[in-house]
Order: structure tokens, then sequence, then C-alpha cells
């Protein structure tokens, strides 16, 4: 893989000047805080271009990305497009020799992880996915709260994410572009869970309800799950679940629950809660979580580049996130658990 003699030497970009959050600008700040060059900027959308060219004077600006590959010394691309689309677009990009980070979700199925995966190596360039929030302070104080023996060891972890609401008619919702409702927060959240769950996955079962909000989106029988659940068995007898649903009336508070043998601690993106106990008597600790620290993914993609240093955020470490989904979808229409390809 090629070096960079410094981190401005790296000339980056984004695909998909993102209205929504307005993501393009986010991805473009947070690499050039890193020390690398804006560069380009690709959109269907021309108002989107006017306002990359008004955010980045100078930048250099493209309506297609055949164009920005042809023309453009780009040398890595962000690509924040929807999620169908991830696949095709890196793909184009890494085969034309050039870095790539895929905004979340890495991409929809085990296969187009694989195929990016391949082409990045052939081509000898990075790939790897915008997984910012794997420096949350949420996370970050869980594994070490965690990593300390605050609740001894691990018995189970409940992901969860859950409200009574119609998803909408944003392509979000829409399963054949999104990839289903586990493919939105329910991968920061599996993220989460596998910084503190370490060990071989052995089986993978899926569950999913669908049908009571598909006609009132446009979407209709396209839409979204339901309700979306699966859950993760590991080699070390522990287990893993995730849920993920717009049909539940009374949610239970937390994103993350670890249950240890000591104790549990809950957390979601405000504070966490620990419950242990002394003797018979129960003991609560509750505390505010440290700050975010998303700004070092970009930091850690720039000196793997330049200094050679260890990519946190490796493109196996996002396909695991995808494989999970990948396959809690298809145990869910075949009605049995699956065996995971990659452990």
């Amino acid at each position: 893989m090629k070096r960079y003699k410094r981190a401005r030497d790296i000339r980056v970009g984004v695909v998909g000047y993102s209205g929504a959050f307005n993501m393009g600008r986010k991805h473009l700040q947070e690499m050039k805080s890193a020390g690398m060059t804006p560069a380009a900027v690709c959109e269907v959308v021309p108002e989107r271009l006017a306002a990359a060219k008004g955010d980045f004077p100078g930048i250099e600006t493209y309506d297609s990305m055949a164009a920005m590959l042809r023309k453009s010394e780009v040398d890595m691309l962000a690509i924040i497009t929807p999620h169908n689309t991830h696949a095709k677009l890196a793909l184009q990009a890494l085969k034309a020799g050039r870095h790539v980070v895929l905004e979340k979700p890495m991409a929809i199925t085990t296969d187009e992880c694989d195929r990016m995966l391949a082409a990045a190596r052939k081509k000898r360039v990075l790939v790897t996915t915008y997984h910012n929030r794997h420096w949350d302070g949420n996370i970050l104080n869980a594994v070490r709260k965690v990593r300390s023996g605050a609740i001894g060891d691990i018995v189970r972890i409940e992901g969860r994410s859950a409200r009574y609401a119609n998803p909408g008619d944003w392509w979000r919702a829409s399963r054949s572009i999104s990839g289903g409702t586990l493919y939105d927060w329910g991968v920061h959240i599996l993220e989460y869970s596998l910084q503190l769950m370490d060990a071989p996955m052995t089986e993978i079962s899926g569950f999913a309800k669908s049908g009571f909000w598909a006609s009132k989106t446009k979407w209709k029988a396209d839409t979204n799950e339901d309700e979306a659940f699966f859950t993760v068995r590991f080699k070390t007898g522990q287990w893993l679940t995730l849920r993920i649903s717009n049909v539940d009336s009374d949610p239970k508070p937390g994103v993350v629950e670890v249950t240890g043998t000591r104790g549990t601690l809950t957390f979601d993106h405000r504070g966490w809660e620990l419950v242990t106990h002394d003797g018979d008597e129960e003991v609560r600790t509750k505390g505010a979580n440290p700050g975010n620290e998303g700004w070092r993914f970009y930091k850690n993609v720039a000196d793997h580049l330049v200094k050679g240093k260890r990519l946190v955020i490796t493109p196996e470490w996002g396909r695991r996130m995808i494989h999970v989904l990948d396959l809690a979808g298809k145990s869910a229409k075949q009605g049995r658990a699956l065996k995971p390809k990659y452990k």
C-alpha cells in the first residue's frame, strides 16, 4: 500500500454531499482536521454542489462518479450515499486505485463486503467503514468498566432501540434501499456490543415482524420490518441479542445492557448505571458519559497511510457487523439458526 510523507499529501473527497445531517460537510471537515486535504466532491443535486463550493472554496465538483475518477487526482473517497449503492460505488473507486471510506453500514450483504475486500487487496488500497461511534464516550466508558472487572465475567449483552412510530417515507424506511430496520442504529449498537464480546461466533438466529406500518408508508411491502431481533451465540457460551422496534409502546431504558456474574451495566447516549451487590444489599451507581472522540477515526486513517500505524476499523471488522445482520435477515426468513462464515 502506498505511504504518504505527510497527511496533507492525501487528497480527499466525498461522493454524496448529503443534505440529510450534512454528512458530506462533516466528513470533509473531519478529514481536514486530521491533516488531509479536501480536493473533490461528487453530488447529483446541483444545489448541494453549490453548497460544497461555499463550504470549501476552490474544491473540485463533479456530477458523476465516472467523471470524478477520470479527471480528479483525489486519493481517498468517502462514500455517503444510500446503503444499497455502497458496494457498487466503492468497487468503482477501488478498481480505479482509490482508497475508500464507506459510511455505515459498510454494505447490505456479506458478498458485497467480500467483493470490496478482494478489490482493495488486488489494488493494494484501503477500504474501511466510518465507525466513528467506536469512540463514543458511552462505549469507551463501558469498555473500561467491563475490563476492570466491575461486572465480573460477561454472561450476556442486550442491545436495543425501540419506540412506537411510523418509520416514514424517507429512503431509510425502504428495506431494499436501507437493508432493513437493523441497518441503521442497529449497526452502531452491534458495533458497541462486539467491542465488549470478543469471542468467536457459532450461531445466529433472526426473527422479524412486518406488515403493520407497511400500508401507511409509500414503500408498502418494501417497508422496513416493524420489529427485528436476533441472537448471536458465542463459542464461550455467552450470547448477544439486538432488537430494533417501531411497535414498542413501553421501551426499556438504555441502548446496551451488559449482564455479568457480579453486576449489570446499562448505558445510552446520556449516561450509565451500574448495579452490583454488597452482600444482600443492592448498590446502584450512576454517571454521565465522557465526551465522544469520533475525531480519532480519520486521525487513525491518516496515521495508517502516513506512518503505517495499525488501522483500528479494519475492513474485516466492518464486514463482521454486516455478516451478522445479513445472516439474521436470512435466518428470519428461513426460520432456523445459521452458522456464520466469519467467526
